[in-house]
């Protein structure tokens, strides 16, 4: 528990600055739709009475990349912008994180024994355990993204999430959880099958039994950078899917009668990239924010993993000691 907390923790204080840019570049390449701009903005949208015209508002500035994203949020919203959803960041990935970690290798042990030391063992317990952890924390996630997508307060964040419930359910809250598995489930089958396949590869050609931070990191680094790029289209999908917390439909905000209403339509994942790939961006766009994914996962990886493999063996090593005197 130790171990992988701690990882996680320096992990969040870390990377969340690369999590922003990567959302912001990936939000602005989402086509629009039908949708009011952000509920918890709009003085009409708030008022459902109201029949003044839904007001739209301009989207934030275009960014030409990661460090153009970097010194534009900056400049423009303050340094303290790039940490935003650091709290929600730090509430889910702590516990998850913890979670994911324990049962993948409680899960490992008992396949090892169960089937020996088979090759395609990590890919299968790792998704599994991913797809647990994803489903739990969802609605957190869908916060951290909201936040990360545009700079907002916390009565604003609050307003957003109260009108997606009331106008789309509870159910609303995992929205994007299709995305986000068809993302961390090749991820952390990817993710796994190299880490220990590299990880086997070092400890043999190194002719050591135990390994220490630096193999861990370093090993975790590479795996990570790999599948980070295989899964970024669905990363991408994601993000458009989630950036939607707080929004209704124009129609609905110009005080159609209650009973008349329509929900926001929840778009399925395969219609999203369609949409995506009928854009001006084309179909490159699913791979928007690639620098910033790939610069934030491959550091975190091997935070994550080189920490918590280096804990895993300290207590090991003194649980051990404490059962020998």
């Amino acid at each position: 528990m130790v171990a992988s907390s701690s990882g996680a923790l320096v992990t969040a204080l870390m990377m969340t600055p690369m999590d922003v840019v990567k959302v912001r570049l990936q939000q602005q390449v989402k086509p629009l739709g039908n949708e009011c701009g952000f509920i918890q903005l709009c003085t009409s949208c708030a008022d459902p009475l109201t029949k003044m015209p839904c007001e739209w508002y301009s989207h934030p500035g275009r960014f030409n990349g990661t460090v153009d994203a970097f010194v534009k949020i900056a400049r423009q919203e303050g340094v303290r912008s790039l940490w935003s959803g650091l709290s929600p960041t730090i509430v889910h990935s702590i516990p998850t994180t913890v979670f994911y970690f324990s049962l993948y290798d409680t899960m490992l042990a008992s396949s090892r024994r169960r089937f020996g030391d088979s090759f395609y063992l990590p890919m299968f317990v790792g998704a599994a355990a991913r797809g647990a952890a994803v489903t739990i924390v969802s609605p957190l996630e869908m916060v951290r993204t909201k936040m990360q997508s545009e700079k907002l307060s916390f009565f604003q964040l609050r307003d957003a999430v109260r009108t997606t419930v009331k106008h789309d359910g509870f159910g609303a809250l995992w929205r994007g959880w299709a995305p986000t598995i068809m993302r961390d489930l090749p991820f952390s089958a990817l993710y796994w099958t190299g880490y220990e396949y590299l990880k086997k590869r070092a400890l043999q050609y190194l002719d050591r039994k135990e390994t220490t931070f630096g193999i861990s990191a370093m090993c975790g680094a590479l795996s990570g950078t790999f599948a980070a790029a295989v899964t970024t289209p669905f990363d991408v999908v994601k993000t458009h899917r989630q950036i939607t917390l707080g929004q209704v439909s124009c129609s609905d905000a110009e005080g159609i009668p209650r009973n008349g209403q329509q929900r926001l339509k929840s778009q399925s994942t395969y219609t999203v990239i369609k949409e995506i790939g009928a854009s001006p961006h084309g179909y490159k766009a699913l791979f928007t924010g690639l620098v910033p994914r790939i610069a934030k996962v491959a550091p975190a990886c091997a935070v994550m993993i080189g920490s918590y493999e280096f804990f895993k063996l300290f207590f090991a090593r003194r649980n051990s000691k404490k059962l020998s005197e």
